[in-house]
């Protein structure tokens, strides 16, 4: 063969570049506490490098009213329906408590005059975790970022499963399947990383976002805003994620692992 028409470039080894990681810091408002009754009335996300902690793009929009979809809860018993029935069912909306508006601040005006489609948004979270994808690999997709992120996870999976896009989301972010054959995404809670730094404090008694982020010293504007909530969020794990890179394990009695067996494979 000629090698004469081989570059420097091509006969070069091939470079191992180093992975990023990458998470998605996300937070929902919502009319109730429930999922499958309840609906989506905000959503704000925010992109961020685990190596840096940059935040590289940002998202925030309101949910115009829905329609409730006969998909999501326990089995239902099948019942035969006139169609004027049906016609009524699919123009039935969600439920949305005042409660749960009052505490968010959100009115339905503000929902129906400044709210997106449902199917727009669900869309824009794949494009977003398209873009937040740094690194091609299994494991370098997007890992949700949030506070009780279980929470925001099953309105993660309502908007999904309404917009008939699950099986695109499976595709974009970090997670994997239960026994029952369900994608799980794949998170981060900072409730968690709040009682690994202060289970030793008996004066913590709440994992609050507000009260962890006041305890670490981090502002919090406008609570139960999305958008704030999630910027506060990111900053508890950014303070959690340097006190871990800065410690060199002082101040806690490390485990010994105790042998159980007499023999070892070498």
């Amino acid at each position: 063969p000629d090698y004469s028409l081989l570059t420097n470039k091509t006969m070069a080894a091939p470079k191992n570049e180093p992975k990023i990681y990458t998470g998605i810091g996300l937070d929902f408002e919502t009319s109730g506490l429930d999922c499958v009754k309840h609906a989506c009335t905000q959503l704000a996300m925010q992109a961020v490098r685990f190596d840096t902690w940059e935040i590289f793009d940002s998202y925030v929009k309101y949910f115009k009213p829905y329609p409730k979809q006969d998909i999501g809860g326990a089995p239902k018993r099948k019942v035969l329906r006139t169609k004027e029935e049906l016609n009524l069912e699919e123009t039935k909306l969600m439920e949305y408590q005042q409660e749960a508006l009052t505490y968010s601040g959100i009115t339905m005006d503000t929902l129906y005059i400044q709210g997106a489609d449902l199917k727009e948004i669900a869309r824009d979270v794949i494009e977003f975790g398209k873009r937040a994808t740094l690194t091609n690999g299994r494991q370098t997709k997007p890992v949700l970022v949030g506070q009780n992120i279980t929470f925001d996870i099953g309105f993660v999976q309502q908007l999904m499963c309404y917009a008939g896009l699950m099986k695109e989301f499976e595709k974009v972010f970090a997670g994997s399947y239960d026994f029952y054959g369900n994608f799980q995404p794949k998170y981060i809670d900072t409730i968690d990383l709040g009682r690994l730094a202060f289970a030793n404090d008996p004066t913590m008694t709440s994992y609050k976002l507000e009260l962890i982020a006041e305890r670490l010293g981090i502002e919090l504007d406008d609570a139960h805003d999305a958008g704030a909530d999630v910027t506060a969020t990111l900053n508890v794990a950014i303070v959690c994620s340097n006190r871990l890179r800065n410690n060199n394990g002082t101040g806690a009695n490390l485990q010994r692992a105790e042998k159980t067996r007499l023999h070892f494979k070498i």
